[in-house]
C-alpha cells in the first residue's frame, strides 16, 4: 500500500503540515484507563491525559496531535482538507508515524498518541494504514503509551476491531448535530455510516467487559472508551437540539465524552455562515460544556435546562445559574439538611464540594465560613442557600434582582429601597463628575 502514498516530502515538513492540519479536531481527551506497561516495552499510560492539560493526579500530560494524512475524497464543505480545496497535501507512512512517536517519547516531549486523519482513496485503504500504523508501534516498537485513534466511517468492521484492541481510546466524529446538516454540508457522508462504528465499538466494549471478568488477562477492546465531536455554529441548530444529541449519544451509545468544536471559517462557501468578525462562536461552545459536564456529573436533563421557550443558553450566565433562575421556588437550600442531588444544583457547589458538605455536617452544623473552606464559591452559592435557617446576606428572591447581582452591574451599588436602580445613561457615565465616580 505504502507505494500509494505521498512520499515527495521529508519527515519535518510532513509534521509541519499534518500537525497544523490536525488543530481542528479538538476530540483529543484523557485515556481514563490506568494500564500499566509490563516492563518490557516504552512507556505506559497511567493517569494519561490530554495535550497540554492535567491528569488526574496532577502530572502535564501532552500527546502527539498529528493527521495520518490531510489527503481525502470528501468534499465537506466546512473542512480545510476538503478534496476541491488548493492545499498542501501530505501523508504519514506507518513507519513515520511510529519514529516520530518514539522519538518524541525518548526526549520526553509527550506520553502518548493522537491520530487522525483524512480518508485516503476509501476508509478501507486509511483504516488499513491506521491498523499497519498502531500494530507496529505496540509490536515493534513496544510502545505502551496511550494513544487514542480514529474509527473511518464506512471502514471493514474487523479492522476497526483489530484496531481497538491496539488503542486506549477511539473515536467516530459525529461532525454536525443533524442529518439534515450532514446531507447539506457534508452530502458523500451518512448519519448511518458514522453511527454504525459508534454501536460496534459500544458492543464490542461491553463484550470485552464480559470477557475480563471470566479471563483477568484477557486483551482490552478500546479500555478508555469513546468519544465524539460536534462542529458547533456551521448550521442552525439550537442549544436545545445541540444538547438533545449529545444526551442521546450518552445513553445509547455509552460515550465517555461528546466534544463541542466552535465552527472555524476556513473555506469560503456560500452554504457556510457568516461570522461576525469571522470569529468562531467560542462563548456558545463554552456553555455547551458547561451544560455538558452538568449531564455527565450533576445528573441534569437536557429538558430541565432548555426548553421550547428558552432554546438557546444565555450567554452572559453559565447553565447551572440560568437554571436555579428559572426555577426560584426551590431555594433557598438549607445546606445542612438539603441531600446531595439538591446540592450540586446550587450555582457555586462542585460535586467535590457537595461530597465534603455531606460528610462535614456529620460532625455538627456547618457556617458560611465552613462552607467556603469546602471550596463553595460563596459569590454564587450565597444568593441560593441558608446555614442553620439564615443566609449570609438579605437577599430578595427575585429572578432581576438576582440576576442583576450575579452580572455584576454597577448600578445595584446606587441607592434605592432594594439597593438597585435602574437610570438613563448620560453623558458623564465614563468620567469622574464633580469629584463623584458613577460608572
Amino acid at each position: 500500500m505504502q507505494d500509494r502514498i505521498h512520499t515527495g516530502m521529508t519527515l519535518e515538513e510532513k509534521l509541519d503540515v499534518l500537525s497544523d492540519a490536525a488543530k481542528y479536531d479538538v476530540s483529543c481527551t484523557s485515556s481514563g484507563v490506568d494500564r500499566k506497561g509490563d516492563g518490557t516495552g516504552m512507556g505506559n499510560c497511567s493517569k494519561a491525559g490530554i495535550c497540554h492539560s492535567f491528569s488526574s493526579d496532577g502530572r502535564c500530560i501532552s500527546l502527539l496531535k498529528i493527521l495520518f494524512t490531510n489527503e481525502c475524497i470528501y468534499d465537506c464543505r466546512y473542512c480545510v482538507n476538503r478534496s476541491s480545496n488548493d492545499i498542501v497535501r501530505a501523508s504519514f507512512t506507518p513507519e513515520e508515524v511510529c519514529t516520530l512517536t518514539m522519538e518524541f517519547y525518548r526526549r520526553n516531549y509527550i506520553e502518548g498518541l493522537f491520530l487522525s486523519s483524512g480518508v485516503l482513496k476509501s476508509p478501507d485503504y486509511t483504516m488499513e494504514l491506521i491498523y499497519a500504523t498502531l500494530y507496529r508501534l505496540r509490536h515493534v516498537c513496544r510502545f505502551q503509551g496511550y494513544i487514542h485513534v480514529k474509527a473511518i466511517p464506512g471502514a471493514n468492521q474487523r479492522l476497526i476491531r483489530l484496531t481497538g484492541y491496539l488503542a486506549d481510546r477511539m473515536s467516530v466524529n459525529l461532525e454536525l448535530p443533524t442529518a439534515g446538516s450532514l446531507r447539506l454540508l457534508a452530502p458523500h457522508k451518512s448519519r448511518r455510516n458514522i453511527l454504525t462504528p459508534m454501536r460496534l465499538v459500544q458492543n464490542l466494549s461491553e463484550e470485552n467487559r464480559q470477557e475480563i471478568a471470566l479471563y483477568r488477562n484477557a486483551p482490552r477492546f478500546v479500555p478508555a472508551g469513546q468519544s465524539t465531536q460536534m462542529i458547533i455554529g456551521a448550521t442552525p441548530e439550537t442549544d436545545r437540539q445541540i444538547l438533545n444529541v449529545a444526551e442521546s449519544l450518552y445513553k445509547k451509545f455509552d460515550l465517555k465524552r461528546v466534544f463541542y468544536s466552535a465552527f472555524v471559517p476556513v473555506n469560503k462557501d456560500s452554504a457556510l455562515p457568516v461570522l461576525p468578525g469571522d470569529k468562531p462562536p467560542l462563548l456558545r461552545e463554552h456553555r455547551l460544556y458547561q451544560a455538558d459536564w452538568l449531564l455527565r456529573f450533576y445528573h441534569f436533563e437536557a429538558a430541565e435546562l432548555l426548553d421550547e421557550d428558552n432554546p438557546n443558553f444565555n450567554v452572559l450566565l453559565d447553565p447551572k445559574c440560568c437554571w436555579a433562575l428559572r426555577h426560584l421556588e426551590q431555594f433557598p437550600v438549607e445546606v445542612n439538611r438539603a441531600d446531595y442531588r439538591m446540592l450540586l444544583r446550587v450555582p457555586g457547589i462542585g460535586y467535590k464540594s457537595a461530597v465534603r458538605i455531606v460528610k462535614a455536617r456529620k460532625m455538627g452544623q456547618l457556617t458560611f465560613d465552613d462552607l467556603k473552606k469546602t471550596g463553595v464559591v460563596l459569590k454564587r452559592a450565597l444568593y441560593f442557600i441558608t446555614c442553620g435557617g439564615r443566609m449570609m446576606y438579605p437577599v430578595r428572591m427575585d429572578e432581576d434582582y438576582i440576576t442583576r447581582n450575579l452580572l455584576n452591574t454597577r448600578d445595584k451599588l446606587l441607592g434605592g429601597s432594594d439597593g438597585i436602580t435602574f437610570r438613563q445613561l448620560s453623558l458623564f457615565d465614563d468620567m469622574n463628575f464633580n469629584g463623584v465616580d458613577i460608572r
